[in-house]
């Protein structure tokens, strides 16, 4: 099939790569002309395990390219639209201004026959006012939201758990389900759950999946809250409650939180659209959720201040993390940078270090320290903040080898990845979140 994915960020470079590596003829398109030369380079312009073997083996084989302009969407089957939805300023709500934009340069192409694949997650009610817009080209919308986790974005899009279509309930309608089925034959061979709905359930997934996902992250944290007064171990907690089949373990790892450029911003557009719509008593829960994840970060810092004895002000500090996630160098909403942020502010001597996020942190934060070499962040520490996962951090560190670099053997372990009982053997004071 012949596509185009317009909007080539972080969801759209992927998708377009991926979609060519199974044999579709790809063109992908932005409005950044720098972001645009470096894709046709076959170089990803930002962090994902095999994204750039994938962006250079569609160039090679003359499936897969890239350009600036939206006329060279002509003649393709299905257009995906993969745009940013951030949140408006000064608002919770989506900003589709990009949508919108996207979609205006698209309509002089649009053909009869033609579908336009929206991917972006957008507030519910959105692809029915894009429909109406298109209407008179005789192309059809359907909606196919994308459930991709940073780090495993090409892994997520070739082998998905599902996939999701929602399109409108008339004969045009069941051809451009076909249309997406062929777009993804090979997973759909393979045994992935291709479900077809109408156009707001689709709409609706994307929300609800994050705003689950955000629900338990924030319980198991609410927990952490607690076990901290009650002097109990929020870890053994969760071992405990994932053994209930009905609950499971997966993302009940307690710790500073969740970031990133989708949960947050998405969990507060779900909830402002359910306000628009008359049913904000059904997520105000969500405000709470938003509110627990911000307060592990004050917590992190807290234990900070407290291993220290309150004496913060010209300390070194070893943050070992700035990107949101491992395997990402993503620093939007990252709370592993907002920690070091507030220890920065607080007068310590911060120094950060990360495998891939250090350039992105240093341009927006140019207030702190950054290390490229792990133990050149950790010598002379006078106490040691585990932000992010990487397993250069969580596996591969042993509390000998760090013991011999810093000058107190202080550790805050924020994402409670560390082996405590190995920690402490070695001498350090080690101090988790909501753990004994």
């Amino acid at each position: 099939m012949r596509m185009s994915v317009i909007g080539c960020g972080y969801l759209g470079a992927v998708h377009a790569a991926a979609m060519a590596s199974i044999g579709h003829d790809v063109i992908g398109i932005d409005v950044d002309e720098a972001k645009v030369a470096m894709l046709q380079r076959g170089d990803a312009p930002f962090f994902e395990p095999q994204l750039g073997e994938l962006l250079r083996q569609g160039i090679d084989a003359g499936r897969l390219r890239f350009t600036s302009r939206m006329a060279d969407a002509g003649g393709a089957d299905v257009h995906f639209l993969a745009v940013g939805t951030p949140q408006v300023q000064g608002g919770h709500a989506a900003d589709l201004r990009y949508v919108d934009a996207a979609v205006d340069a698209l309509l002089p192409h649009l053909r009869p026959g033609d579908v336009l694949a929206g991917k972006s997650t957008v507030p519910v009610g959105t692809a029915a006012a894009i429909a109406r817009r298109i209407d008179p080209t005789g192309a059809t919308v359907v909606w196919n939201p994308e459930f991709l986790r940073e780090g495993w974005a090409v892994h997520d899009t070739l082998t998905p758990d599902r996939i999701v279509v929602g399109v409108p309930d008339t004969t045009d309608g069941a051809a451009a389900v076909e249309t997406i089925r062929a777009s993804y034959s090979s997973a759909i061979d393979a045994g992935t759950p291709f479900l077809v709905t109408d156009l707001a359930t689709a709409e609706l997934v994307k929300g609800a999946a994050n705003a689950f996902l955000a629900t338990k992250i924030s319980f198991i944290n609410a927990m952490a809250e607690i076990a901290d007064a009650a002097g109990a171990d929020v870890t053994l907690l969760a071992d405990a409650l994932g053994h209930d089949t009905r609950i499971g373990r997966r993302y009940l790892g307690s710790g500073i939180g969740f970031g990133g450029g989708c949960l947050p911003k998405d969990i507060r557009a779900f909830a402002a659209r359910a306000e628009e719509l008359g049913r904000g008593e059904s997520v105000v829960f969500l405000r709470e959720v938003d509110a627990i994840n911000l307060r592990r970060r004050d917590r992190a810092v807290q234990l900070v201040i407290d291993a220290l004895d309150g004496r913060v002000f010209g300390r070194r500090i070893a943050v070992l993390g700035a990107a949101f996630k491992p395997f990402s160098d993503d620093i939007r909403d990252s709370p592993a940078l907002d920690v070091a942020v507030r220890l920065r502010g607080l007068g310590a001597d911060v120094i950060v270090t990360d495998p891939a996020a250090i350039d992105n942190a240093a341009a927006v934060h140019p207030q702190l320290g950054y290390a490229r070499d792990r133990d050149d962040a950790l010598r002379d520490a006078d106490a040691v903040v585990v932000v992010t996962e990487w397993d250069e951090y969580r596996r591969d560190l042993s509390p000998a080898h760090a013991g011999g670099l810093v000058r107190n053997r202080i550790i805050i372990d924020g994402r409670n990845c560390l082996d405590a009982a190995a920690w402490r053997a070695a001498g350090w004071n080690y101090r988790g979140m909501g753990r004994r």
